[in-house]
């Protein structure tokens, strides 16, 4: 990879298909700005006219969660038993919730 590409900030790009609801995230590529990354990315991943909608985004601008805080991030929420339905009766002509 040349220095000058190199120096271009990394974009991550979602495309959402003819079938699809929601935007997925296909891979990265470096842009110079947001204009030129939605260009490559249709260029790139979109060649089969699969995608109706495309969205890039810098790298630089996603948080993510640190894997050594797995426990304490994603810990199940059993101490907010406010959340679970279990303080009242379902009456029997509701049927399954």
């Amino acid at each position: 990879m040349s220095t000058e590409l190199k120096a271009w900030p990394l974009w991550e790009i979602f495309i959402r298909s003819k079938q699809g609801l929601e935007h997925k995230h296909c891979g990265s590529l470096h842009a110079a700005d947001a204009q030129q990354a939605l260009q490559m990315a249709r260029d790139v991943y979109t060649r089969r006219q699969e995608g109706v909608s495309i969205w890039v985004l810098p790298s630089a601008a996603i948080t993510a969660s640190k894997p050594d805080e797995k426990p304490e991030f994603f810990d199940p929420m059993a101490d907010k038993i406010y959340r679970h339905p279990t303080f009242y009766t379902i009456p029997d002509e509701v049927g399954h919730m």
